[in-house]
């Protein structure tokens, strides 16, 4: 594969996150039963007229403008001819000529610029259900609750390189919708789903190659490992001399082979023209400054103020931008304060210890008993020496279990930390006693001996003792005794 260079663009289908559907006010709802959110308009029933969401035209623009499209001032939908069982009307509502956003790019972290050919919006087909059992029981069964519901498609321009890179794209532009507010992007559910096209070429090449459409990837790892098999199979073919049939072929995730499907149909199958029940879509300036004075902090944005502002590292940045769950709930516990060293701490004690405990109990950031307020009074009291590390990490668990603010928690356990100096120096008295070997040493001159007899009073006193009274008055004892 040296001698060849891959060529992939990807088209991306995201069901927007609204209340009703793209025509009908039926609930988008996923967790409802079998046809349970239809209605005439819906399910293509006669003589209904569809009626244009607003918040889903809100969402494509927002969608357009984080991807640096374009703007239509003027767009309008169209009418997609196609026969499937599970497109009720025998056409779908899209847009073909005037697409809400174009000729846009996304940035990666990486630097390199993904462009971004169209942002269109069209409303979901409905699902087949399949039953495959002797052959007098083998039917399938169509779920219409999905038919409707608001869709954005994202077509990129064919400059992605390789398969990882394609990931790459995906994972980032999963980032931005997520933080735009623009949709869940749940691939298990099939909120994000993803079509690629990929062809190949020589190195050097201007020309672009026949490309073959590839469809049916769930996942992140379905995309990389059908985009793999998709381009070996391509560069076997051109090298034995045979040609690439421009079709559209289905991975197949169990045998680990894309398998051809159809012919590839070209936008005059579809005989596409504009939908007469619907009016076209016009925007003034007005309308787009205040759709657009809703965009939130995007990732890339977040992550360089994590990195200048905040002075975290650029992996502590990564994972947090990478979980916008852990990103929020770290912007609530740093909310008004303007210490890096809290800053510094609040993450550690969200990404070492919080993550860890949601990963091995499988739990959300929804479910926390937890608040921020509470881990931001822990960093607090941890900064200011009033707890020991010891303590903070005995004391944790216990904050996620009850749900309530340490202070109060190590009252009633007996936690509390020891400021009195007349009872941290008696307890340094006694510990002095009971090591003189140790006390020897540092009169030899290895001062770092300390740190055993700092251990000590810290075990007695269970790590309750001030750590930096601890040290001082075993030096001033040491220091002063013959």
């Amino acid at each position: 594969m040296m001698d060849w260079e891959v060529v992939i663009g990807l088209e991306v289908h995201v069901q927007l996150k609204t209340k009703s559907k793209m025509f009908c006010s039926c609930s988008t709802d996923f967790d409802s039963l079998p046809n349970e959110n239809i209605c005439p308009i819906c399910t293509g029933q006669p003589g209904v007229l569809p009626k244009i969401n607003r918040r889903a035209i809100e969402l494509a623009l927002i969608a357009s403008k984080i991807l640096n499209c374009k703007i239509n001032r003027i767009s309008r939908f169209a009418r997609k001819n196609y026969f499937y069982p599970d497109l009720p009307k025998n056409y779908q509502i899209s847009q073909y000529e005037e697409p809400i956003g174009y000729d846009g790019y996304l940035e990666l972290p990486s630097g390199k610029r993904i462009g971004i050919m169209r942002v269109h919006q069209e409303e979901d087909t409905g699902k087949l259900l399949h039953y495959i059992g002797s052959r007098k029981l083998d039917y399938s069964l169509i779920d219409f609750n999905r038919s409707g519901i608001p869709l954005l498609e994202i077509v990129s321009k064919p400059d992605i390189r390789s398969p990882e890179e394609a990931v790459e794209y995906l994972t980032f532009l999963r980032l931005n919708l997520i933080y735009a507010g623009i949709s869940d992007c749940d691939m298990e559910k099939g909120s994000l789903r993803c079509d690629a096209n990929l062809s190949v070429r020589r190195k050097g090449e201007k020309e672009l190659g026949v490309k073959v459409e590839v469809k049916n990837m769930n996942s992140f790892k379905s995309v990389k490992d059908a985009l793999s098999y998709e381009a070996r199979r391509q560069i076997k073919l051109l090298e034995k001399g045979e040609k690439i049939i421009q079709e559209t072929r289905l991975w197949d995730e169990r045998g680990g082979v894309t398998k051809s499907m159809r012919r590839k149909e070209y936008a005059h199958d579809y005989r596409y023209f504009p939908d007469p029940d619907l009016v076209e879509l016009e925007f003034d300036e007005e309308f787009l400054n205040e759709v657009f004075s809703k965009i939130p902090e995007l990732p890339l944005e977040r992550r360089r103020r994590y990195i200048d502002e905040l002075s975290l590292s650029e992996y502590e940045a990564d994972v947090f931008i990478s979980n916008k769950e852990a990103s929020d709930f770290f912007e609530e516990v740093i909310k008004g304060e303007n210490d890096k060293s809290f800053f510094k701490e609040a993450s550690s004690w969200i990404l070492n210890d919080l993550l860890g405990i949601l990963n091995e109990r499988k739990l959300s950031f929804n479910e926390l008993k937890l608040k921020p307020e509470h881990l931001k009074e822990l960093v607090k009291l941890k900064i200011s020496g009033k707890i020991t590390s010891k303590i903070g990490k005995e004391i944790f668990p216990v904050m996620l279990e009850k749900g309530e603010f340490p202070s109060k928690l190590l009252k009633e356990l007996d936690m509390e930390q020891i400021q009195d100096e007349d009872e941290i120096r008696r307890i340094c008295s006694c510990v002095l006693k009971e090591n003189q070997k140790v006390v020897e040493d540092y009169k030899k001159g290895k001062k770092q001996a300390i740190g055993r007899l700092v251990g000590e009073v810290m075990k007695k006193t269970r790590g309750r003792a001030n750590p930096r009274a601890v040290n001082e008055i075993l030096r001033n004892l040491l220091e002063s005794s013959p």
